[in-house]
C-alpha cells in the first residue's frame, strides 16, 4: 500500500480530528482503507503457511473499526490515528469476544509500526485458566520463554502492560513463576520505523515477526476451556 500517503493522511488527521475534516477527506480515507485491507489479506494468506488456523480469518473483520469508542472516555475525539487489525481463528479479535490469542499490528500517524501477538487484558476466567496453566504446565510455560526466535524478536512477556503488586488469590506466592502470575496481560510486542520507501516489505515483514510469536500463541491455544465462570 501507499504508506507515506496513509502516514501523511493520519498525520493531518491528528491535527483535525473531528467530523467535517473527515467527511470531507472521506475519499482518500476509502482508498486506504481498501489498500489496508488488502495488505492484511495477503498477509492472512502468508501467515497460513506456519498457523493454518488463521487461514479463515476474514479480513474485513479483522481490520479494527476507525471510529473511536467515546462512551466513557476523557478525549471526545471522534477517529483513531492509526490502521490496526488483529487476526484471529474465528473471526475474533477482542479478549471480551473470547478471541484468545491474537495477533496484532498498527501503523500510526509518525511512521511507527507496532506488531505484536498473544492475549492482552483477557477477561477474569480466562486469566485465571492461563495463571492456572502456568502453573500446572510450568517446564512447557519455561520451555516457551525461552524459544529462541521469540525472545529474538520481542524479549520477553510485556510486564509494563498491567501488573498485580501482589500474587493473586488462591496461587502460591512462593511459586518460581509469581513475576508472570502477576501479569494481567500475557503478550509480547515491539515497535519499529516503518520503511516507507519499501512498502512491499511490509507484508513479509509482519508475517516473520509473527512467525516469531508462535511459540506464545500455540502455548495460549493449550489453555483449557472448561474453567469456572
Amino acid at each position: 500500500m501507499h504508506l507515506r500517503d496513509l502516514t501523511q493522511y493520519l498525520s493531518e488527521l491528528s491535527d483535525n480530528n473531528n467530523r467535517p475534516w473527515f467527511l470531507w477527506n472521506k475519499p482518500r480515507y476509502d482508498i486506504l482503507r481498501a489498500e489496508f485491507l488488502g495488505v492484511v489479506e495477503e498477509l492472512i494468506r502468508q501467515m497460513a503457511k506456519f498457523d493454518p488456523k488463521v487461514a479463515a480469518c476474514n479480513p474485513k473483520k479483522a481490520v479494527f473499526r476507525f471510529q473511536r469508542d467515546t462512551r466513557f472516555a476523557k478525549d471526545k475525539t471522534p477517529y483513531k490515528t492509526h490502521f490496526a487489525a488483529g487476526i484471529a481463528p474465528g473471526d475474533k479479535r477482542k479478549p471480551s469476544d473470547g478471541a484468545g490469542p491474537t495477533y496484532y499490528f498498527h501503523i500510526e500517524a509518525n511512521g511507527k509500526l507496532l506488531f505484536g501477538a498473544g492475549e492482552y487484558l483477557p477477561p477474569a476466567p480466562r486469566l485465571k485458566a492461563i495463571r492456572e496453566h502456568v502453573v500446572n504446565d510450568a517446564p512447557g510455560f519455561t520451555k516457551m520463554l525461552k524459544n529462541k526466535h521469540l525472545r529474538a524478536t520481542y524479549g520477553d512477556l510485556r510486564h509494563d502492560e498491567g501488573k498485580l503488586q501482589r500474587p493473586p488469590k488462591g496461587f502460591d506466592p512462593d511459586h518460581p513463576l509469581i513475576d508472570y502470575l502477576k501479569l494481567k496481560s500475557y503478550f509480547v510486542w515491539t515497535e519499529l520505523e516503518l520503511d516507507l520507501n519499501a512498502p512491499e516489505k511490509l507484508v513479509p515483514q509482519l508475517a516473520g515477526a509473527f512467525k516469531d510469536a508462535l511459540a506464545l500463541v500455540t502455548w495460549l491455544r493449550g489453555v483449557p476451556e472448561n474453567f469456572d465462570e
